[in-house]
């Protein structure tokens, strides 16, 4: 997977390009639609299927008080995007010039940058100065320069369309079912797993310190989880705050993979929840805490062999 972090670098790549525009964060089936529109054209026509994005999200930089918690980082974009078959994803940098540029003007700097032949939004899709440019727009620039538009309809899930913004609730009311649903995929976190303070291993439970991301959660808590980015490897993820340990009230995200020896230390983990186990809880010394993470691996365990996921 190529990341590009300018239009012009859309020139290194092998033409023809068929580039999948929009925000995409947390990349649910309604963006899988669209992304997936790319990939089969450039698998029917030949090429390279681009994933376009921009970060930071728009509504950070023209709204910030309003801005919604994020659900994807880029790096967690750029391994969904993969994972979908794309074969490089440009963000573009996102500011006050660039909302202030005209819906053509953009459009002519990617036709600029390389031999364009397809165009892939959401039917809906809107940018430029005052959200000018629309699909309407995107067709009649199309057809003077040579590249089609593919405008793909919202998908629906129970009769209501699939958006950021009902993930978005899914996840942070621990509704993580629906959040399924809406994605296609469990509800995950993606981090880079750094050093912490060997709480785990000291009480003979070792764990993955990930660093988070992402900013909408679910509820803090025990749950049972696996890692797709290692074989599906299972296991337990605590999300919270430690309030059993002393020191820093600090926000942190621990995975213990079941029968693991691997050094995970600067590794990318993708974390998928599967199943809450408990609230996070106050226990009045380590040893009560030692016993409460024995029965919870217990129960994860019970959970996926209910489920013949162990």
């Amino acid at each position: 997977m190529r990341s590009l972090a300018s239009i012009d670098a859309l020139a290194e790549l092998r033409p023809p390009i068929h580039l999948a525009i929009g925000v995409f964060d947390g990349v649910h089936l309604g963006h899988e639609a669209v992304l997936g529109s790319a990939r089969a054209q450039a698998e029917r026509d030949g090429g390279t299927a681009v994933g376009v994005t921009f970060d930071p999200h728009p509504a950070e930089v023209l709204a910030p008080e309003r801005a919604p918690l994020r659900l994807t980082d880029l790096a967690h974009q750029r391994h969904l995007f993969a994972r979908l078959g794309l074969e490089a994803m440009l963000a573009i940098p996102f500011d006050r010039q660039m909302a202030a540029q005209p819906a053509a003007a953009f459009m002519e700097r990617l036709t600029r940058a390389c031999p364009l032949a397809s165009v892939h939004v959401g039917l809906d899709w809107t940018f430029g100065n005052g959200r000018e440019g629309n699909v309407t727009m995107l067709r009649a620039f199309g057809e003077g320069n040579g590249f089609t538009v593919e405008s793909v309809a919202p998908v629906l899930c129970n009769g209501e369309r699939i958006s950021s913004s009902a993930v978005r609730q899914a996840v942070i009311a621990g509704e993580l079912e629906k959040a399924k649903a809406l994605l296609g995929r469990e509800f995950s976190l993606y981090g880079r797993v750094v050093r912490g303070d060997q709480l785990g291993r000291r009480l003979g439970f070792p764990t993955a310190n990930v660093s988070l991301g992402a900013a909408a959660l679910p509820p803090h808590g025990v749950y049972v989880v696996c890692v797709p980015t290692h074989g599906g490897a299972a296991g337990v993820a605590n999300l919270g705050v430690r309030p059993s340990v002393g020191g820093e009230m600090a926000l942190r995200f621990e995975v213990h993979l079941f029968d693991w020896a691997e050094d995970l230390y600067g590794q990318e983990l993708e974390v998928a929840f599967l199943h809450r186990l408990r609230a996070e809880e106050r226990f009045e010394d380590l040893e009560s805490l030692r016993g409460q993470i024995e029965r919870d691996l217990e129960s994860a365990r019970d959970w996926l062999a209910s489920r013949s996921l162990v």
